[in-house]
């Protein structure tokens, strides 16, 4: 993926209000709202943002959460509502940037801070309680329009309007997408050999789509020596 220029940060979105949600937790800061200021990025996330099960959430990997608006406005007009700036508890609202394509280990500038592409949002319970949608989770993991989570490298401010510049791309290609989906076990194989920096998450993501395709190949070979049983029967 090449830098873009017409790529920009549409909206900064930070906790509006904690809500009550049906969880271990109980609490979710997922209703998120655009600020009109610039925002300071750190290690952990936006000023004035964080999260509240931060077992399952946050964390230096998944400090700062992105979302495009074109894949925002397909839900938009799929589910016949409007999708407004952090509707999916996205810090980074963008444009003109695909963002669940994004190659993991991307690196990328915005304002004077520096992001990297580090994993896929995977949809849960809180999502699903959130958008009042039966089987959300199900249709958001089968369009697989994630999003971006973002590490921080270099701290410093992101405000609306910022251009989004992509200034490293790692040469194995494996998207956002591609981790999530996780349909060729040998190519996230290189992702664990490439990406060093890649998130302990990440990795158990990789080890449950291999045990994934290991026991689908196995019922599909019982299901040959079934056959090849009753063949000879």
């Amino acid at each position: 993926m090449q830098p873009d220029s017409s790529a920009r940060v549409l909206a900064v979105c930070v906790v509006h209000a904690e809500l009550a949600v049906p969880s271990t937790v109980g609490r979710t800061a997922i209703d998120k709202r655009p600020i009109p200021n610039r925002v300071a990025v750190r290690a952990l996330g936006l000023d004035g943002d964080h999260v509240c099960d931060t077992k399952n959430h946050g964390g230096v990997h998944q400090a700062v959460y992105a979302y495009a608006e074109e894949d925002a406005r397909r839900w938009g007009a799929e589910l016949g509502r409007e999708l407004p700036a952090g509707w999916f508890g996205e810090n980074l609202r963008i444009s003109g940037l695909a963002v669940s394509d994004a190659v993991i280990g991307a690196h990328w500038a915005i304002g004077d801070t520096l992001l990297e592409v580090s994993a896929p949002r995977v949809p849960c319970a809180t999502f699903q309680h959130w958008s009042g949608l039966a089987q959300w989770v199900k249709r958001f993991t089968l369009q697989s329009d994630t999003g971006a989570y973002l590490r921080v490298l270099t701290e410093g401010t992101i405000g609306a309007g910022d251009e989004v510049r992509i200034v490293h791309t790692p040469a194995h290609g494996i998207t956002v997408r591609d981790l999530f989906v996780g349909d060729d076990p040998d190519l996230l194989a290189i992702l664990l050999a490439d990406e060093p920096t890649i998130s302990d998450d990440v990795r158990m993501q990789i080890e449950r789509h291999g045990r994934r395709h290991a026991n689908a190949r196995r019922a599909r070979e019982q299901r040959g020596d079934d056959a090849r049983t009753g063949a000879q029967l």
